[in-house]
């Protein structure tokens, strides 16, 4: 694990911490995050201590979204050749594309702890997360639209499967603000709580939940899960008999079902 001037990372009982750490700039996107979260992401897919990552935002919001500084500076590189622009236009936009990337396709769940600001590209990445819990002054905004774009990242093809695609065009094209209980109530969050602190409790809670059981089978249904989002019912029930004719192989079966059977608590390696 290395320093990140974006992120604070922290490993803890198998659970990472990956925070955004830019809380003077409302934990802003800049071009160190778009690049560090993609190492962040590759170090707690090679570490088999990590069996779940709770991400979260330091200070009073979780993020307010692509640092407009970046913006800046990607315009500052544009020329007089529309067809250069275009290709240059597209190569970051698949860059930035590929870290949140990286979020989805974590084999290990990634739960979303969010307070105070949730806007824009931070629409994009908790739709990435496995999970999403927010604090009662969480506000969630997919601003693109007031900015004179497209969200490009991941917020327009990844939300509808969240919340439904009336509600996600409605969030799309008025860039209207959705509080804490109206995020609850179309699906956004799994759960809400009064303020950070105990929002944070909270998630820990679950990614504790989540650390005891078996990482083989944690790892097998998110694949599954995962695998669904592409393919019908029958594509998804052949692809688990092939997964689990390998994977209920595995010892963590056995132990699991003694443990049961002796109403023990199971104790699983990494």
């Amino acid at each position: 694990m290395s320093d990140y001037s974006a992120f604070k990372v922290e490993l803890n009982d198998h659970i990472a911490h990956v925070q955004i750490n830019r809380p003077e700039k409302i934990n802003a996107m800049n071009a160190a995050f778009w690049s560090e979260i993609i190492d962040v992401f590759q170090w707690v897919e090679d570490t088999d201590e990590i069996r779940v990552v709770v991400l979260s935002g330091a200070g009073k919001h979780f993020s307010s979204g692509i640092d407009l500084m970046l913006l800046a500076s990607v315009a500052n590189e544009l020329g007089n050749d529309v067809g250069r622009n275009a290709r240059l236009l597209r190569r970051k936009i698949l860059q930035m594309q590929a870290s949140f990337n990286a979020v989805d396709r974590c084999s290990k769940p990634v739960l979303a702890a969010i307070q105070g600001y949730c806007i824009g590209g931070a629409i994009d990445l908790i739709s990435a997360c496995d999970m999403r819990y927010a604090a009662d002054d969480a506000l969630f905004s997919i601003r693109e639209i007031d900015m004179g774009m497209a969200a490009d990242v991941g917020t327009l093809q990844r939300l509808p499967r969240l919340i439904g695609d009336g509600m996600m065009r409605e969030m799309a094209y008025t860039g209207r603000n959705v509080d804490a209980a109206e995020a609850l109530r179309i699906g956004l969050v799994n759960r809400t709580f009064a303020d950070t602190p105990l929002l944070l409790e909270g998630v820990f809670a679950v990614a504790r939940q989540i650390a005891a059981k078996s990482p083989i089978a944690i790892g097998g249904s998110k694949r599954m899960i995962g695998y669904m989002r592409d393919h019908s019912v029958d594509d998804g029930l052949e692809y688990v008999a092939t997964w689990n004719a390998a994977m209920l192989q595995s010892a963590d079966l056995k132990l699991a079902m003694v443990a049961h059977m002796g109403k023990q608590k199971p104790v699983f390696d990494n």
